[in-house]
């Protein structure tokens, strides 16, 4: 007698190393990255933990596999427009994709090895300099000033107490009530401006070191 059959029921989807390590992602997106387990990554896709181990090898794998994912989110620069432009743009990518995924940048710099993503991101960035007229010896001293300030920032950022605006506007507000401000005045004004309403001509922090660097590369490619 043949069996019976749900026909509501929807189709398994096909478990492959993609969808694991997309929804890896995912998960070190809600969760973070230590709190990411086998188990708890195969709860999420429907099957049994040893399954997972057809597609990945152990976390140090899925690690490997979801950073080269978020690295492959990045914008690389292109030789077909401006370099600053091209370099800046792509800059900018890289904090942004790096601020979605908090976790991506400290797993990339633990890491070993150097992923195919960053790989193509790397040989760009330095091509476009290249082509631009930088000499390798610049180019190198440029690639190094880039990514400290990308993977620098970021780090930095991604460690703040916070996750919003209205976060930091409050510990603003409440240092600036504790701070004795005629013994530190220069302090006082300083988290004056982080408490001042931003206008919509005004770069972030980040565009603002990453224009600093562009402009000096700038200038040092006029005088070479």
């Amino acid at each position: 007698m043949p069996t019976q059959t749900d026909p509501t029921a929807r189709p398994r989807i096909p478990l492959t190393r993609e969808r694991v390590l997309r929804v890896a992602v995912r998960l070190a997106d809600e969760v973070g990255f230590e709190s990411l387990t086998m188990r708890r990554l195969g709860q999420e896709l429907g099957v049994q933990a040893m399954s997972l181990y057809n597609h990945v090898a152990n976390k140090d794998d899925i690690r490997d596999g979801i950073v080269d994912l978020v690295l492959s989110e990045i914008e690389v620069p292109s030789n077909d427009t401006d370099w600053k432009a091209a370099v800046r743009q792509s800059a900018i990518s890289a904090h942004e994709v790096f601020l979605r995924h908090p976790w991506a940048c400290s797993l990339m710099m633990a890491t070993t090895g150097v992923s195919p993503a960053r790989l193509h991101w790397m040989e760009s960035l330095l091509g476009t300099l290249r082509h631009a007229g930088f000499s390798a010896d610049l180019t190198h001293h440029a690639y190094h000033a880039l990514d400290s300030h990308i993977t620098g920032f970021t780090l930095w950022q991604v460690s703040f107490p916070f996750n919003t605006q209205a976060e930091l506007a409050d510990l603003a507000e409440n240092f600036r009530r504790e701070l004795p401000a005629n013994e530190y005045p220069y302090v006082a004004e300083h988290v004056e401006q982080h408490l001042a309403e931003p206008t919509p001509d005004d770069p972030s922090e980040f565009e603002f070191g990453l224009d600093l660097i562009l402009d000096g590369l700038a200038r040092i490619r006029g005088k070479a």
